[in-house]
């Protein structure tokens, strides 16, 4: 699979003739090009970060192939684009335009205790990619790439160091950056390495580069 990132929490995956995008919101700038080019979306919760209603809306309406999967306090604002939008939840497992997708979590990770917890899920791509949302599962099944978020109010380094422990991955490429300027990821970046707190390394992929995973 090729992996092409986007601002914050947006990737696209693509292999053969088929598109996938996780996560396009506000923060992504390209965000309506991935969705354009894209045969299915993934959404992982509602935060407007991850899930630029407007434009998926639009899609929709445009492009009656489009396919959208996503918990239900997503999708459920289509309900009359049943054929086009599908609820997705922890223990689903369900085929994508081409790729094999299985679901984990329930929850978006704590933020604070005046914050309500929204639903939030985390896809497993194709048994090897696993983007987790805002959230640090850990998914019941080995992980080969993980995206891992490094800013946010929800955030904290000593934990996504313990989640990198507890997944175990072959591979880690740093997601949900925007919050972080360049010292900050390359700060990140050092104490989530095999010199510090784990043992593989956090890879920085700039914005628009694409990577095979």
């Amino acid at each position: 699979m090729k992996l092409t990132k986007h601002a914050h929490a947006c990737v696209t995956v693509a292999k053969e003739d088929a598109q996938i995008v996780i996560d396009p919101g506000t923060f992504t700038p390209d965000a309506a090009q991935a969705v354009a080019a894209a045969h299915a979306l993934l959404i992982t919760h509602e935060h407007f970060d991850h899930f630029d209603e407007e434009l998926i809306a639009r899609a929709l309406e445009a492009r009656p192939e489009l396919r959208v999967y996503g918990p239900a306090s997503v999708v459920e604002r289509w309900s009359a684009r049943r054929g086009q939008v599908t609820v997705v939840a922890a223990g689903d497992n369900v085929a994508v335009a081409g790729f094999d997708v299985s679901v984990f979590g329930d929850l978006h990770a704590s933020i604070h205790r005046d914050i309500p917890r929204v639903a939030n899920v985390g896809y497993l791509v194709d048994g090897r990619l696993y983007h987790p949302g805002d959230a640090y599962h850990v998914p019941d099944a080995p992980v080969d790439t993980l995206l891992l978020p490094t800013s946010g109010p929800w955030t904290k380094l000593g934990d996504a160091a313990d989640y990198v422990r507890e997944v175990a991955p072959n591979n880690l490429i740093q997601i949900h950056e925007v919050m972080l300027g360049p010292i900050g990821q390359q700060s990140t970046a050092r104490f989530l390495s095999p010199e510090m707190l784990t043992e593989v390394p956090l890879a920085i992929v700039p914005i628009g580069e694409t990577v095979t995973v």
